[in-house]
């Protein structure tokens, strides 16, 4: 059967596939340690399992509104209201629910671009965000981000990247894959560059905004001047272990794109699943006890995993200070592909190569992972590398 060119031009998931390999090789028989998923470990809390199967219980069962159901949107524009810094009163009219917070990029990034609109992706970068405007027939803008300024985009760069054909932005922090979490006096440089390109949408993604290490994450909401082309994205999947449940959100102030977006959204599948909406909504207004309780653990995984990576000859990186993941610089013993392969074949420890990231120089070491995992990865690792 014949192969649409859009389809063509879009690449696979590195990390899905590397996930793919590792349960091929374990189906085979082999111990292989996989550090290659974005997914936390963690069982869904007791309560919001419950609230699921409530949902089964009270007929949950039947069609919802394209958006989401009332009381979910609600709940998601408190939690956002009760963000550090936010500078934005968000309404329950402002949000868009949908299948994972993956499908609200994807439908932001649909409604947004035409052909040949430019999109600045610092990098490294998530593996979707660059796929996504390829399928939007949009141009993808690479920034380099660099080691010493902890990947983060500077003014001078995004300055440097916008033109008059640049239609977004898209902003990750806590970052996937670096572990980087954007102070408020970089974004407040960013938002200063800003204002002189007033056509451009800034996509904040904030998806591990839950799981930082030290002071809170500062959300792009934070600066009232950006209301009015600001897009949120967030979801349930990290914070409360629902990778499975597939609920997220986008909120944006500006109705005629949210109106967009809600009929992009009814041709795509009229609504998330309503049982995993109520689950959601549990989630989001419950005591936020088994959150916090996580986050701590992925902290002290996080230190763990410094440590031991701090005696591995060769591995350069920097502290994350969010989300769960390790990029180390691997220049010193080959490129990321070749690195993450060895890893594989000789240590079977599961890596994704930065260049699934748009950085070739890194690897990325998730450690959503047991303690007991990440010691004998990490010995592995060791072991392997100092052959």
């Amino acid at each position: 059967m014949q192969i649409s060119e859009r389809v063509k031009k879009i690449a696979a998931s590195q990390s899905l596939a590397m996930a793919a390999r590792c349960r091929e090789m374990k189906a085979a028989g082999v111990d292989v340690i996989s550090m290659s998923l974005g997914e936390p470990d963690f069982d869904t809390p007791k309560h919001v399992r419950r609230a699921a199967q409530e949902a089964i219980d009270n007929h949950w069962s039947h069609y919802g509104p394209v958006p989401g159901i009332p009381s979910l949107r609600a709940a998601a524009a408190a939690q956002q209201n009760a963000v550090l810094g936010n500078a934005i009163a968000w309404q329950p009219e402002d949000v868009i629910v949908s299948v994972g917070a993956k499908m609200a990029i994807f439908n932001a990034v649909q409604t947004a671009i035409n052909l040949g609109d430019e999109v600045i992706i610092p990098m490294p970068s998530w593996v979707s965000y660059s796929e996504m405007v390829k399928l939007a027939e949009g141009v993808v803008v690479p920034v380099q981000t660099r080691y010493e300024e902890d990947y983060c985009l500077t003014a001078d760069q995004l300055r440097e990247a916008l033109t008059e054909r640049t239609r977004m932005i898209i902003l990750c922090s806590p970052n996937n894959p670096t572990g980087s979490v954007y102070s408020r006096e970089r974004m407040a440089e960013l938002v200063a560059v800003l204002r002189d390109y007033p056509e451009v949408i800034v996509l904040a993604d904030e998806i591990y905004a839950s799981i930082v290490y030290g002071d809170p994450a500062t959300s792009f909401a934070s600066f009232a001047e950006l209301a009015d082309r600001l897009i949120i994205i967030n979801g349930v999947s990290k914070a409360y272990a629902m990778t499975g449940y597939r609920i997220g959100w986008m909120m944006t102030k500006d109705k005629a794109f949210l109106a967009a977006c809600t009929r992009l959204q009814g041709q795509q599948l009229t609504c998330a699943t309503m049982i995993a909406q109520k689950a959601a909504e549990v989630a989001l207004t419950s005591p936020q006890d088994t959150v916090e309780a996580m986050r701590k653990t992925f902290e002290e995984r996080r230190d763990l995993i410094c440590r031991l990576a701090a005696e591995i000859p060769g591995l350069k990186f920097r502290e994350p200070k969010g989300a769960f993941y390790l990029f180390p610089d691997v220049t010193a013993l080959g490129t990321g592909d070749e690195v993450a392969e060895m890893l594989l074949e000789k240590a079977h420890v599961a890596t994704v190569s930065g260049s699934a990231f748009g950085y070739p120089s890194c690897i990325r070491l998730s450690y959503a992972i047991s303690t007991e995992e990440i010691k004998e990865a990490m010995r592995r690792i060791k072991e392997a590398l100092s052959v």
